[in-house]
């Protein structure tokens, strides 16, 4: 299959914290829907550190790993945001964000330095969550005539769909998640009742 319909991320926030030649490196992990997530973030870790010299981040995002972004916040370039982000690469995750806030302590620790610490904060902060497989699924909105009710049920039943939303009224309007591999059969099955009208409405 082409398209891999399975991606690895995190439910639940974590942190770390890396210590070298006196600079004290701090790991913050975070699940993200949007890759506008981190404004909030950042600026949250700013004001609970505010004495802090550096704070560096990389995001992943969206079930194919297509989107990413780096910040190195004053670092030398490819020194924190890069090795992050790789970390993350290595791992295979995505829908997630890191954070590596840092207090400088007298040493300067040289670029291999900066770049083995802002990993080594990584790699910790993602030790300290779980991470989880999840699949890629479209929302699919159904609308259909009360009568084809019960079929519409069978399938969303037999195939174990997620009901997102559901409203039952002389014409009825169901949101349903299909994970990618199943949307051709479950699809075709659909297809099959008369007057169901489908629309796709997004990919989570």
């Amino acid at each position: 299959m082409l398209f891999e319909d399975t991606y690895l991320t995190i439910t639940e926030p974590g942190e770390s914290i890396f210590r070298d030649r006196g600079s004290k490196f701090m790991g913050f992990v975070y699940p993200i829907k949007s890759d506008s997530d981190i404004k909030a973030i950042v600026a949250q870790l700013k004001s609970e550190h505010p004495k802090a010299n550096h704070h560096c981040w990389a995001l992943r995002i969206s079930p194919d790993r297509s989107v990413f972004r780096v910040n190195d916040d004053g670092e030398p370039s490819g020194t924190a945001g890069r090795p992050i982000l790789n970390t993350l690469l290595s791992h295979n995750l995505t829908n997630i964000a890191v954070v590596v806030v840092r207090y400088f302590g007298g040493t300067l620790l040289g670029v291999p330095g900066l770049i083995n610490a802002y990993k080594v904060a990584t790699e910790e902060a993602l030790k300290s969550v779980k991470i989880i497989e999840k699949t890629v699924n479209d929302v699919y909105q159904i609308s259909f005539n009360y009568l084809q009710m019960n079929d519409v049920m069978k399938v969303i039943k037999s195939e174990n769909l997620n009901l997102i939303e559901q409203r039952f009224d002389t014409d009825c309007l169901v949101k349903i998640e299909v994970r990618k591999s199943q949307v051709e059969k479950v699809m075709g099955l659909l297809h099959h009742i008369t007057g169901v009208k489908i629309k796709w409405v997004s990919t989570l």
